[in-house]
């Protein structure tokens, strides 16, 4: 006869409260923990070395996070996904890129600014055995604070003291602009101060990028406008093998591969970053591309598959590298 649920339930439940004769309660020798284990993972893409690196996450409010769709709809999609409801969990998850010639992070995290859930990157960069003097390259792929922070964070110091910045050139003139400061929102006024922040120091040495460069060997800038006006994806090629590293292409997988037509609250253009999400997700569908989104479940790869009238995020299996 099938198990129901609620036969199930009982039956453990009355087997939990039968008293073992002559027990005593039995207790670890060793102390919870309290605290996760480092959040680093590597895996290979040809002959490059990536490290995913965890920064912890974010809780926004479900209400208004998608300009297109109310609360309920969102919601509904946090349960099919078996996430809590009510506020999006938002992970952070930055890559470095050892090509064997370079060290190159793509954005640098938080910074540990905007919530005390946030801020795990340089933590785990130690635990990773990488020295931030090491790092040769930081390549950002746009100015919002949870990508550019980690480069000065809140202690204002600089991280990265050997590194060459690159940024893309539409994004600089944007957000560099006084003008279109001045003419920006209320809310948009804490990026456009942490934008100069962060960059007002070292203006000078920052290298501006276009579409297309290629920055260091092996990776190439691809054009993603729309969540911003100068947000970049990269390929990181090396051999036969390319990683699709999509940046704020998605937001949260959960949420924008399965409905590409939702426009998150960041998009600046939402519907030029509908257009992106599409174009990039079909094409990782079309070539079976790995891909690598920065706000996905850490460790933020795997593949994109078409399901109905969006696509699916396919997580990486774990592999011992």
């Amino acid at each position: 006869m099938p198990i129901s649920r609620r036969t199930f339930m009982a039956s453990t439940t009355a087997l939990a409260a039968t008293p073992l004769i002559g027990s005593t309660p039995l207790l670890a020798k060793a102390p919870l923990v309290g605290v996760q284990a480092p959040g680093v993972y590597r895996y290979k893409v040809g002959e490059f070395e990536i490290t995913a690196l965890n920064d912890g996450f974010f809780n926004r409010p479900a209400e208004g996070f998608v300009k297109n769709a109310d609360a309920a709809a969102v919601n509904a999609e946090l349960a099919n996904a078996f996430m809590a409801t009510g506020a999006v969990k938002i992970p952070f998850t930055v890559l470095a890129v050892n090509t064997g010639s370079k060290l190159v992070l793509l954005d640098t995290g938080t910074g540990g600014l905007g919530a005390p859930t946030a801020g795990l990157f340089a933590a785990n960069l130690k635990a990773a055995g990488i020295n931030p003097d090491d790092v040769d390259t930081i390549i950002i792929s746009h100015f919002h604070p949870d990508h550019i922070s980690g480069i000065r964070p809140k202690e204002g110091l600089p991280t990265f003291k050997n590194a060459e910045v690159m940024v893309p050139t539409p994004e600089w003139a944007f957000w560099m602009d006084d003008a279109k400061m001045a003419a920006a929102p209320e809310a948009a006024q804490g990026a456009f101060k942490n934008v100069r922040r962060v960059f007002g120091p070292m203006a000078k040495d920052v290298k501006q990028y276009k579409w297309g460069d290629e920055l260091v060997t092996g990776i190439t800038a691809i054009a993603a406008p729309g969540h911003t006006p100068g947000h970049t994806a990269f390929a990181v090629a090396s051999g036969k093998e390319t990683l699709l590293v999509l940046s704020d292409t998605t937001n949260h997988p959960a949420l924008f591969a399965t409905h590409p037509d939702w426009m998150a609250i960041f998009d600046m253009d939402g519907e030029t970053a509908k257009q992106t999400r599409y174009k990039l997700l079909d094409m990782a569908a079309a070539d079976k591309m790995q891909v690598a989104a920065y706000h996905a479940p850490f460790p933020a790869t795997g593949n994109i598959v078409k399901k109905g009238t969006g696509y699916e995020f396919v997580p990486a299996k774990w592999t011992s590298f």
